[in-house]
């Protein structure tokens, strides 16, 4: 082989690299003037395993009603990452495990509101409870439960 020919051959084999990682980068939808959505991804990013678009939209309930995100679910930005939907301050851990078990009936995975002490939203050593739902065709179920005052996990 040439070296013209395995150069051309490196660049293909990179620009297809390059590719397949900007296909599975995720794009979050966020309110302009919302700062906790930075400071969430900052902590999940390396569970997406690529660099977020980032998408400052100024009507998020539409972003939210196309992306299917029950009313009650629904918190300050939206994420789509491998097929799901990510709404509000999920931890990076129970993402990974998302898009390392891909469960049926599963259209994504939520934090309701903005939970004190959920990635994004920490203040001092204050955490309020609160639960990661999934939502989908298989209707919504407690997916994991963050406690108060330890942010303690269980399945």
């Amino acid at each position: 082989m040439t070296s013209a020919r395995r150069a051309l051959f490196t660049l293909a084999a990179f620009s297809a690299i390059i590719g397949t990682a900007h296909a599975a980068s995720p794009t979050m939808f966020r309110d302009a003037g919302c700062g906790c959505c930075l400071k969430w991804l900052e902590q999940v990013k390396a569970s997406f395993g690529a660099k977020a678009v980032i998408v400052n939209s100024p009507n998020m309930a539409a972003v939210k009603d196309k992306q299917g995100v029950p009313q009650a679910l629904r918190s300050c930005h939206t994420v789509l990452v491998g097929g799901y939907v990510i709404e509000g301050h999920v931890p990076a851990k129970e993402i990974a495990r998302l898009l390392r078990e891909k469960p049926r009936g599963v259209k994504g995975l939520a934090v309701a509101g903005m939970p004190v002490g959920s990635p994004g939203m920490e203040h001092g050593d204050h955490r309020e409870a609160y639960k990661v739902m999934t939502f989908g065709p298989g209707g919504q179920r407690v997916y994991a439960s963050y406690i108060a005052s330890g942010g303690a996990h269980a399945h």
